[in-house]
């Protein structure tokens, strides 16, 4: 993980007394006693029971809970914002109820001449009919029409669509993988600079008021200058670490920021981070590098049975070595079972360091030499209940060991909960609920074996980077988060459902509800 610190140089406001609160104990096993608790200069100073404020701002908190502020180890902010204004078709069931939305949203609110009508959010996988141009061009007409899979790995595209990027006459406008994120993706940051950075702001102040201190964006394909401009014009509700794709790899390594450094300007809010390789598919798209094959019936055979592999060894271990010489980590994306083999061989084989993204089936054999190679298991537990079915379907007979957070847990690896918004929400309380119990409706957990407790899922959903708080201790960040509920033992209903009172980055607040 990165080495370096977060830095706590964003405080303005002077000194604060938080009154009254229950803090997280250092293993995350319950909450301690009220006390009081001060902070200054960024930090935790104080504390202990009866506290003078002095000139401190004091705020009653009436015995709630404070912990460490959360972070979403996997973001990509910029989709993320753009996703919540766009149509929304992630509740059809087929194809043609999703064609029935983009019809009701041409009818009511149709897009201006000349722009692009993005919907968000399709999962095809178990869908009875098929995704097809056919069926959008019909209710669009001359409009361009983009809908994306709610796993960022296709788009589903009308005739206009397919003849403004590049695809005219495509036979059914479905576009995957690479194909997809080279000539397609240009339509998904349609905004203007000024007005994406507000709805990035927006989206900011929404995480917050879910406790969130801190994110590793993965937006494509730098985020660390994006982030330095949304910061100086005001954005500071949180910690960023930025990642950077290899087509950028060049410039990262030009500034001569390692993977932790403070970016100079940023009032600490914004570090360097890893470079971000997607290295296969995902399951959804049935493009996930896997060892077996996904059924298919004989007379519609699939054309990459096993899946893709996007970023062979023979390319992949130059770039890690580059990136390791050059002082950063990596972060490699790797859902199938094969390609998280060839992931994990390549940190072997190069001596890089860092994580590995999604990890969503795995070998046995592979399981440990997350802990033996010292990489984190980055993973997105509310995947598991948003695919349980299609795992199910097309990794029949193999999901004893998908999303096998306690297998990993076990074997030593280091955990990190993220959101991989917009795929699913940037909250970590639904991170939190998934991963210790295995359902959010009413059926039963789903393969329950793989829950890891409390304790384990608080502390995979703090800030991994070096230096972020693990507990509120004295010197401790303050990076902070107060909630009307006790984490550690509330029901799962409540924890994924989490009310927070208030978050503080630095010791400054960023959210204020009830206190």
């Amino acid at each position: 993980m990165p080495t370096g610190t977060v830095a706590t140089d964003t405080v303005a406001t002077g000194t604060v007394l938080l009154r009254s609160v229950r803090p997280l104990r250092p293993g995350c096993d319950g909450l301690g006693g009220p006390v009081d608790v001060l902070l200054d200069g960024g930090r935790v100073r104080a504390v202990g029971a009866g506290l003078d404020p002095g000139g401190a701002e004091l705020v009653a908190c009436d015995g709630r809970a404070l912990l460490p502020g959360l972070w979403d180890h996997h973001v990509h902010m910029a989709q993320w914002a753009l996703a919540r204004r766009r149509l929304d078709v992630s509740g059809a069931r087929s194809a043609a109820d999703a064609a029935a939305l983009v019809a009701a949203r041409m009818a009511t609110a149709p897009p201006a001449v000349g722009e692009v009508l993005v919907g968000f959010g399709f999962r095809d996988a178990l869908w009875p009919d098929e995704a097809h141009r056919s069926l959008l061009d019909p209710v669009t007409g001359d409009t361009p029409v983009v809908l994306v899979s709610g796993d960022l790995h296709q788009g589903w595209l009308n005739g206009a669509a397919l003849a403004r990027f590049g695809h005219g006459g495509h036979p059914t406008g479905r576009i995957r993988e690479s194909e997809f994120f080279a000539v397609v993706s240009p339509a998904l940051q349609d905004a203007p600079t000024e007005a994406l950075d507000g709805f990035v702001a927006d989206a900011v102040a929404a995480a917050s008021a879910r406790g969130v201190v801190g994110v590793v964006d993965f937006e494509a394909p730098w985020s660390l200058p994006d982030w330095r401009r949304r910061i100086a014009g005001g954005t500071t509700g949180l910690r960023v670490e930025a990642s950077v794709w290899p087509d950028r790899l060049d410039d990262a390594l030009a500034t001569g920021l390692r993977s932790g450094d403070v970016v100079e300007g940023t009032g600490g809010l914004l570090t360097a981070g890893p470079l971000k390789v997607i290295t296969d598919g995902s399951l959804n798209t049935r493009t996930a590098y896997c060892y077996d094959p996904y059924p298919a019936p004989p007379e519609n055979p699939l054309e990459h049975p096993c899946g893709l592999l996007l970023v062979p060894p023979a390319q992949l271990r130059p770039l890690l070595a580059r990136a390791h010489a050059g002082g950063l980590t990596a972060a490699l994306h790797a859902i199938g079972d094969h390609a998280n083999t060839l992931v994990l061989d390549a940190f072997a084989g190069t001596g890089a360091r860092g994580r590995v993204e999604h990890a969503q089936l795995l070998t046995g054999d592979d399981v440990p030499r997350f802990a033996g190679l010292g990489l984190v298991a980055s993973v997105q537990p509310e995947h598991a209940l948003d695919d349980r079915d299609v795992a199910d379907r097309l990794w029949a007979g193999r999901t004893d060991r998908a999303f096998a957070f306690a297998t990993l847990h076990r074997a030593g690896a280091r955990l990190a909960l993220g959101s991989d918004a917009p795929v699913a929400p940037l909250d970590p309380w639904i991170a939190l609920a998934a991963a210790v119990h295995r359902t959010a409706d009413d059926r039963d957990r789903w393969h329950p074996e793989q829950e890891i407790d409390r304790a384990t899922a608080l502390g995979a959903s703090f800030g991994v980077v070096d230096g972020s708080a693990a507990a509120v201790v004295v010197g401790a960040p303050a990076d902070l988060v107060l909630t009307d509920a006790d984490p550690t033992s509330c029901d799962p209903a409540t924890l994924r459902a989490m009310p927070v009172a208030a978050t503080l980055v630095g010791g400054r607040f960023t959210h204020r509800a009830g206190v």
